[in-house]
């Protein structure tokens, strides 16, 4: 069964982009085959550290989505990334309803998750049960990352009636831990992949490195725990 993966959150800023770095990171340590898709025409993170990887589309044009779909049908068995960009659930979800995507992957053998980037404010809080709606009847997999990058406290979050409505239909729970701002910063200038930075010994020191690989098998094993039993590869360690 392939797996394709719409990393969203509708706000800007919660972390969205990096998600998608790390799953592919993650996916690439673990030697699992995925192509990524990314519809952020502005800053195209997610395609600019993973250009090997991954490709721009056009969210507003469904010849382009349809992209994604033609990935699906022509290479069986793989992971599918699609960073989404801010404010354009309204486009996919138009797109998934007027061509039966869900429909479309449930025949090609493909399993659709639904992954919602959140900080700990009421508006992320607030879009995540508007997916919950919005797809209640989807068969798909719901996957909500609270991003400790983006918000120091999710007890309210965790408390909440939606966060129940999200247990009710069996969402997985997974964390993003913070990595010192001014280190994420240095990879991101420095346009290095999480790989090269936790290798990197002339550009990153010592306890920088160890810093993001600790980090990153933090991740990973919130990855590992959001996509098991699907996946039969267990967590590489980042060494």
């Amino acid at each position: 069964m392939g797996r394709v993966h719409f990393i969203g959150g509708e706000k800007g800023g919660v972390g969205k982009s990096l998600t998608a770095r790390l799953l592919a990171q993650y996916f690439i340590d673990n030697q699992l085959p995925f192509i990524g898709f990314d519809t952020d025409q502005s800053h195209g993170t997610f395609s600019r550290f993973y250009a090997d990887f991954a490709s721009p589309i056009i969210v507003e044009d469904f010849d382009s989505l349809d992209e994604i779909v033609a990935t699906a049908e022509e290479q069986p068995n793989i992971d599918i990334i699609v960073d989404l960009a801010a404010q354009t659930s309204r486009k996919l979800e138009q797109w998934i309803a007027d061509s039966g995507i869900f429909e479309i992957f449930a025949e090609l053998d493909y399993k659709v998750y639904l992954w919602h980037v959140m900080d700990d404010g009421a508006d992320s809080m607030r879009l995540l049960d508007r997916l919950l709606e919005k797809h209640a009847n989807a068969n798909a997999q719901f996957i909500v990352l609270s991003n400790m990058g983006r918000g120091e406290n999710f007890d309210a979050a965790k408390q909440s009636a939606t966060f129940a409505k999200a247990r009710e239909r069996n969402a997985k729970f997974i964390t993003l831990n913070k990595l010192q701002p001014r280190l994420i910063q240095k990879v991101d200038f420095s346009n290095y992949s999480f790989w090269a930075a936790a290798n990197n010994t002339e550009a990153m020191s010592i306890t920088e490195r160890q810093r993001i690989k600790v980090w990153l098998n933090n991740i990973f094993s919130e990855f590992n725990k959001a996509l098991a039993p699907d996946t039969s590869h267990q967590l590489q360690q980042v060494e």
